[in-house]
């Protein structure tokens, strides 16, 4: 039987049973599985659905992994920015940070139209958080785009 198919982000956490905790709070975030690493207190796998997308993490395994750690905080950040594109931006951000999240970049209304901010969970992986309040056309937005750049 196959499983399923798509693109599905997977994170290197500091403390995967934490990470469920704070997904699940922050975000509503859905614990579908998790299997222990044997003989550990580590979590080898964990898959949740969060706004009806799966994401999947585990805790760091230099040991396994050529004695390098994996977690943004150990390699000093991270490019990828994970979205959430929400019906009530305002309440997902305020429950992130009631949970332990950053803010990376508050949360306002922007120029393409969205209410829009980034923060980061404490594992050090960036989330933005997006709502859409009112939808422009492309040259609408590059209009915008000029004058918010010029600012």
């Amino acid at each position: 039987m196959a499983g399923p198919v798509g693109l599905f982000p997977y994170l290197v956490v500091s403390d995967a049973k934490a990470a469920i905790d704070f997904y699940t709070k922050a975000f509503g975030a859905t614990e579908m599985m998790r299997h222990s690493a044997p003989n550990s207190d580590k979590l080898m796998h964990v898959h949740m659905v969060v706004f009806g997308s799966p994401f999947y993490f585990a805790d760091d395994f230099p040991e396994h992994m050529g004695g390098k750690s994996r977690t943004p905080q150990t390699i000093g950040g991270t490019p990828v920015t994970l979205h959430l594109q929400v019906d009530d931006a305002q309440a997902v951000w305020d429950s992130a940070l009631a949970n332990g999240a950053t803010v990376v970049m508050p949360l306002a209304d922007q120029f393409w139209g969205d209410r829009y901010g980034q923060l980061l969970d404490p594992f050090g992986h960036q989330w933005s958080i997006g709502q859409t309040l009112r939808t422009l056309s492309d040259a609408e937005v590059e209009k915008a785009a000029e004058a918010a750049f010029q600012a």
